[in-house]
């Protein structure tokens, strides 16, 4: 991280948590003209245990195997795109939170404003705002979400509420007090709750603003639809006094026989014994947490390695003498030499699409497992065996699933285009978005690249930010590969060269291009070699063209799904001939909401680059990869 940028945290109610705030206040980011508000406090994670060299982030590791009780379903909401419910009309905050204090009418006389009344209107959590109401399709601003639940407070232990992500800002009330604030929108956070409930009617607020601002990450411009809202699950989370927050357990780097990781405790009882179980493999080692709750572990273990074609997957327990939890995990090597990736020891080549995180059938934000196995299954029965999750942290669901189905996974944080690299700020907001996905993700064998970018433009600041990301990604994991889809650039006539200075700090490089799309005609894609500046491989992280599912023409007639599958023929026997390329991801699996996809009649607000349809129909182009997946299978 660089000198200037410090790290800090907005909480309250957790006693591993660093109150430090550096905040500048909301009147002072109003923008009175256009009535758009924006409330930045740089957020960043409290350390609880020395990792190595490294910071770890406060989550709690595998929540869904944790006890504790599902906030799913149905939530109170109102809209508030002046922040009336948070600000007063001098543009102050309300001292008691404004509707976040959960105030009740107390008779028939009284006439406050800021409550959730019986008859407010509900939404369904988890899922976006956008696609649940009309009315809401294009909002962008601040949204209030309630909802009440039981707790018997004779409960042992300590409990969290635990969000798997709000887009984009979010600020949580329980029962009328603030518990803390998260900004991003696509990776988890928790708040401690301990002591702050009661037997019943505990009431959860959350006010999420989706509002875009160039300060952010992603910044203002981008290529996808800005879905708002509690658009993944929310729980509470009950565990012991002292308890296992997070652990991982993966193969040592450079080993196929020898398990290490590590497993940090949280609470009063940081020194205990503690032991990971593989029962399958026969293994048990002890190890004993020091003051800080920590312990580090390595012991070998005869394993069946997980791969596309053999996605194995053992459980594994974590004990300590407070707590026990058990996890599904794969074990895998994932390692680079000269241009080749190599996994498990041998070399592979990525059959793969780009995904986003877009619904199948309904549209919206995928939340669900079934959403997932839809998206991922499409790309199976493509012949595919690698899935680039663009251009965020996609739902858990998402990697677990590719965990059981056997898809190797490009993750990736959404630093997209030009986010402001100079400041101090954005940077540690980004920071903290990559720490928060590599926490969530650095026990599924599935995934095996973090990717710190997606086409930035060059320039020193912007390779200083994306280098200490990839610096940062390493120390938080070392077992993984780090990627960015980067542009390449025009050399020789008919020539295309990768040197981004950036890949100097990556392990393998990433390429979006789009001949006979952006560039060109589709027969520009025969004349055209690659050149590497650098001795690594390449996956061509996009390419593509657009065509609406049923439109059709000859061709060379664009937007047709026959100029479509032309473009991917040419495309296919271009990457054909470029000997350091291992891998690609086709953009992308099924057309998408998008903005800035306006061309009526055509796009009408949808990029319509994928191979389906977003009602899951088959373009041409995908029978055209399909068959050249098979049969690079078959070879």
């Amino acid at each position: 991280m660089p000198k200037d940028i410090s790290p800090i945290v907005c909480a309250i109610g957790s006693p591993l948590l660093c109150l430090v705030v550096k905040e500048q206040t909301i009147a002072q980011r109003y923008d009175v003209k256009r009535m758009r508000l924006s409330v930045f406090v740089p957020l960043a994670l409290a350390v609880a245990a020395a990792v190595a060299s490294a910071q770890q982030p406060d989550l709690i590791q595998n929540p869904a195997a944790r006890h504790g009780a599902s906030l799913d379903g149905r939530w109170q909401y109102l809209m508030d795109p002046y922040e009336a419910g948070y600000l007063d009309f001098h543009l102050n905050p309300i001292k008691d939170g404004g509707l976040g204090a959960n105030r009740v009418p107390r008779d028939k006389g009284d006439k406050y404003e800021l409550a959730f009344l019986p008859a407010t209107p509900a939404l369904e959590v988890p899922g976006d705002w956008n696609t649940q109401k009309p009315v809401l399709l294009w909002y962008e601003g601040s949204v209030w979400y309630r909802r009440e639940f039981d707790h018997p407070t004779a409960a042992a232990g300590r409990q969290f509420l635990w969000f798997g992500a709000a887009n984009y800002q979010a600020v949580v009330f329980v029962n009328g007090k603030k518990v803390g604030q998260h900004e991003g929108g696509f990776t988890p956070f928790q708040f401690e709750v301990t002591g702050m409930l009661k037997d019943h009617a505990n009431a959860v607020i959350v006010k999420v603003d989706n509002q875009r601002h160039a300060d952010a990450v992603p910044p203002a411009m981008t290529d996808w639809w800005n879905y708002g809202g509690l658009s993944r699950e929310v729980r509470l989370i009950d565990v012991p006094e002292t308890f296992i927050e997070d652990y991982q357990v993966q193969l040592e780097k450079g080993s196929m026989d020898r398990v290490a990781g590590w497993v940090r405790l949280n609470g009063v009882r940081k020194r205990q014994k503690v032991t990971i179980r593989i029962p399958e493999a026969g293994a048990a080692f002890p190890a004993e947490t020091d003051d800080n709750g920590y312990a580090r572990f390595a012991f070998p273990a005869k394993l069946s390695l997980w791969s596309p074609e053999s996605p194995k997957l053992y459980d594994v327990t974590v004990e300590a003498e407070t707590d026990r939890v058990q996890d599904h995990i794969g074990f895998r090597s994932i390692t680079t030499q000269g241009t080749k990736i190599l996994l498990n020891g041998k070399p592979v080549f990525l059959r793969g699409v780009a995904i986003h995180a877009e619904a199948p059938f309904r549209s919206g934000r995928v939340f669900s497992e079934a959403d997932a196995r839809t998206l991922l299954g499409w790309a199976k029965d493509m012949g595919c065996n690698f899935v680039r999750l663009a251009h965020y942290p996609h739902d858990a669901a998402m990697t677990r699933l590719a965990d059981e189905m056997g898809l190797l996974v490009w993750s990736e944080i959404p630093v997209y285009w030009a986010v402001q690299w100079e400041n101090p700020a954005v940077y540690a907001k980004a920071e903290r978005q990559l720490s928060e996905m590599i926490s969530r993700d650095k026990n599924r064998a599935s995934v095996v690249f973090w990717s710190m970018a997606n086409e930035t433009p060059l320039g020193d600041a912007r390779t200083k930010f994306l280098s200490s990301l990839a610096a940062k990604a390493r120390e938080l994991d070392g077992t993984r590969l780090i990627t960015a889809a980067t542009l390449p650039h025009a050399g020789a006539p008919n020539t295309v060269v990768l040197d981004d200075p950036l890949g100097r700090y990556l392990d393998v490089m990433g390429c979006n291009e789009y001949i006979g799309w952006y560039d060109g005609p589709p027969e520009k894609a025969d004349l055209t070699s690659f050149q590497n500046t650098y001795d690594k491989p390449l996956v061509m992280s996009e390419f593509g063209a657009e065509a609406p599912f049923g439109s059709h023409g000859d061709e060379t007639t664009a937007w047709t799904e026959e100029y479509q599958a032309n473009v991917y023929r040419h495309q296919l026997g271009m990457l054909q001939r470029i000997p350091f390329l291992q891998g690609m991801a086709a953009w992308i699996l099924m057309d998408f909401r998008c903005p800035r996809r306006f061309l009526s009649g055509v796009q009408d607000y949808y990029n319509r680059k994928g191979l389906f349809s977003d009602r899951g129909e088959k373009k041409q182009a995908y029978y055209v990869l399909r068959d050249f997946y098979e049969s690079k299978v078959s070879h």
